[in-house]
């Protein structure tokens, strides 16, 4: 483990939005959202010698069971957007990461993640083996309401199915993350994604799903919400609340 010169427990990351991870309105994808956060705290995590690389020699690594993304306006091709990102707790197997994304000086996305650490061979969840208390840890929160609990136990509309493919895959060997939120929202009535019309949504990882496992898409629709579950053999790996405007 190492650690990199000028590390902060706070870190600031400026990114670019690029042509390719816009809808065809020129605004940043839901998807891509969650990928340029996740790429934040990935490299937080990195520079604090707590990285993929660093937990591979203990057969561990961090994997997302909970995410939470308030949203008051989306960045736009060519904007520079600066991510702020910090651990507000980390104990045991699990850790609370929080996320604010700004553009210029004002807050446009809150996010806060929850993760667990994973043994990549056991493929169950440990105690994370690394040290960390070069970590400060904060209390300050970073979006309004914090995780709640996804209503997923009622009927529900089949959206379809789908084949996990190797693009569907991360470092890991499971689905990535955003790849479920992804299958979801290509269901998704376009003049929402394209509107903006989401006001918040959380994601809640239950089990991981594999190359070539058949999930299923589930969807119920309620006044100004949306839930969305992936089974697989019956039974719920992943659900999604969309909060509309």
């Amino acid at each position: 483990m190492s650690i990199s010169f000028g590390f902060t427990s706070i870190l600031s990351k400026n990114w670019e939005i690029n042509f390719l991870q816009c809808y065809p309105n020129g605004y940043l994808k839901y998807t891509d959202l969650c990928n340029i956060l996740q790429l934040t705290a990935g490299l937080h995590a990195e520079m604090g010698g707590i990285s993929f690389t660093d937990m591979q020699v203990h057969h561990q690594a961090w994997v997302l069971s909970r995410m939470r993304v308030e949203i008051s306006a989306m960045p736009k091709w060519r904007d520079v957007i600066t991510i702020k990102t910090w651990i507000n707790s980390l104990e045991n197997s699990r850790s609370i990461r929080c996320l604010e994304v700004y553009l210029g000086d004002k807050k446009i996305v809150g996010c806060e993640t929850f993760w667990a650490v994973f043994n990549t061979k056991t493929r169950r969840p440990e105690s994370l083996v690394l040290p960390h208390q070069h970590f400060q840890k904060y209390s300050d929160r970073a979006t309004v309401q914090s995780f709640s609990k996804i209503d997923f136990q009622q009927e529900m509309q089949n959206k379809g199915t789908h084949v996990v493919k190797l693009s569907d895959l991360d470092i890991v060997n499971h689905a990535n993350s955003v790849k479920y939120l992804e299958w979801c929202l290509d269901t998704v009535d376009l003049n929402i994604l394209i509107n903006q019309k989401i006001d918040s949504f959380e994601m809640n990882y239950l089990k991981e799903v594999a190359m070539s496992d058949i999930v299923t898409l589930n969807q119920k629709e309620e006044l100004n919400t949306v839930v969305y579950t992936v089974e697989k053999d019956a039974k719920v790996c992943f659900a999604l609340q969309l909060h509309l405007k």
